[in-house]
């Protein structure tokens, strides 16, 4: 274990259960990690348990990005008022709470409702993990290894997710997705409640905006709807287009609001620095190019293939295995040593050139040579930007702005997703629709109609995965581009002004560090 971090006079020092503190950290944000996989491979069998109909079974996973997305900035200025640790075992209780009652719904609108609430109390939980960990690892190769945990847990947890419900689903009973968040929360919760010591004096007692409050959520929950309507309903449908105007006018009034009121609920500070900035912005492209591929490579090896849940699970472990690689052994070891714009851009680039096999992908490509490597590359190329992106984002940041700092990274993460969904379904659909109008003329047997349609999968899954290699190349790009933090080694602690002030002179400032 390295030596304690130097701190500033006056500044907390480091806890001495720091270390134990991070397993129920990374305990935490592997169950919401979790989650949001796991739940989607249970909701064929939990929608005809509870007879939901095809056309409201999309507000299992609606109900919760709504409420997730909505409230994270909300819950990132929580955490920064409560207190993190507060903020972080309430989070923790209440989506217990909420995975009971999904546990033991007996139809679709109690179901709905336990959805938003684990919504509601993970935009809690999440900035509070996060900014927890900002506020307790201020040495810098601590801090690099305690990101370098935190990025593969999640960015690897999903893959698990998959394995976990499959077997829950096959083996046991969907609502099992649901109650194995119990024990996850209660460990983590009674775990951070008697190990976490959260530094004094980094809380924002400043009242709360409620404008700011009102307007980022009404905003957030419109851009999220509007991308979750335009993958059912299509881009031109009149609802759609009106939650998306909504949603701008709604953001727009949101950022004068902030830039105006005394104790904004998002200081613009926290966006305007060019790391942090650059960070959020290269996370969210990330994470529209993963979201999307997921969703096709489920579907290509269960519909394709013919693989089962669990097998399926187990065929994205090589991009977890690559993951941790590229996040605690590639990022962890370099993040000290070279500038985080040089693990970050090349990640992203190594992770789009796993991006360019999938795109090669047929009815007949070989798991082992085609689909397998480039898992590899992708958790690798992705383990080793993670990491520093995680641990960039609270860069510079005052400690009583951690919390919504954090925010802004689940909150980027949370729209790119959607966005990543409904933008590369909308392409490949397209895409399969032209190829099937195309070919199925020539078909003449049953069979080759069949097999048409699965070549029209296949070639719509391809033309969405191009772009989601030009969407990485572009990540790659920001984050060369609007990176400029030297090596977190150079420097114990920067300041809070514009990007790169500051960066070759130590500058004191309390509490947080790098």
């Amino acid at each position: 274990m390295s030596a304690p971090a130097r701190s500033a006079p006056g500044a907390s020092t480091p806890d001495n259960h720091r270390w134990r503190a991070l397993v129920f950290i990374a305990l935490a944000q592997l169950m919401v990690v979790l989650d949001a996989t796991i739940v989607n491979i249970a909701l064929p069998s939990a929608q005809r348990d509870l007879g939901i109909s095809d056309g409201n079974r999309q507000w299992v996973v609606t109900a919760y990005a709504l409420a997730f997305g909505g409230l994270l900035l909300f819950g990132g200025r929580i955490a920064d008022l409560w207190g993190r640790k507060r903020a972080f075992v309430i989070g923790l209780t209440g989506f217990a709470a909420a995975s009971a009652l999904g546990g033991a719904a007996q139809s679709g609108a109690m179901m709905f409702g336990a959805r938003a609430l684990q919504g509601v109390f993970g935009a809690l939980l999440a900035p509070a993990a996060l900014s927890l960990l900002a506020v307790m690892f201020t040495d810098a190769k601590e801090r690099a290894k305690a990101f370098g945990i935190y990025g593969a847990i999640a960015g690897g947890g999903g893959a698990v997710g998959l394995i976990l419900g499959g077997f829950l689903t096959e083996y046991l009973d969907w609502r099992w997705t649901f109650f194995v968040n119990i024990p996850f929360a209660i460990v983590a919760a009674a775990g951070a409640y008697f190990v976490i010591r959260e530094p004094e004096g980094g809380r924002n007692r400043s009242p709360l905006d409620i404008p700011g409050v009102i307007l980022s959520t009404l905003g957030l929950v419109s851009l999220v709807y509007g991308f979750t309507r335009a993958e059912s309903d299509g881009w031109s449908d009149s609802v759609t287009v009106g939650l998306f105007v909504a949603a701008a006018v709604l953001l727009v009034a949101f950022v004068v609001t902030e830039s105006r009121v005394k104790a904004p609920l998002l200081p613009l500070r926290v966006v305007t620095d060019r790391n942090r900035g650059g960070v959020y912005l290269s996370l969210g492209l990330a994470i529209i190019a993963m979201f999307g591929t997921f969703l096709f490579l489920t579907y290509y090896l269960q519909v394709v293939k013919g693989y089962s849940p669990v097998k399926t699970g187990f065929a994205f472990l090589p991009m977890v295995a690559g993951m941790i690689t590229g996040s605690t052994q590639i990022g962890t070891r370099l993040m000290t040593r070279v500038p985080a714009r040089l693990l970050m851009g090349p990640g992203f680039l190594v992770a789009a050139v796993g991006m360019l096999l999938f795109a090669q992908l047929e009815i007949g490509s070989s798991y082992a040579t085609l689909v397998l490597p480039a898992l590899l590359l992708l958790g690798l190329g992705m383990g080793s930007a993670f990491m520093p992106a995680m641990s960039l984002a609270t860069h510079g940041v005052q400690p009583r702005d951690a919390g919504v700092a954090s925010a802004m990274v689940n909150t980027s993460q949370q729209v790119g997703g959607a966005i990543g969904t409904a933008l590369l379904n909308t392409i490949a659909s397209s895409a399969t629709t032209s190829y099937v109008k195309d070919h199925i003329a020539t078909a003449a047997s049953k069979p080759q109609q069949q097999l048409v349609q699965l070549q029209g999968m296949v070639h719509g899954y391809s033309n969405a995965i191009w772009v989601a290699v030009g969407i990485l190349a572009l990540a790659a790009a920001v984050a060369l581009t609007f990176v400029n933090a030297g090596r977190p080694g150079a420097v114990q602690a920067s300041g809070t002004g514009g990007a790169g002030e500051g960066l070759e002179d130590e500058v004191q400032v309390p509490v947080v560090a790098h």
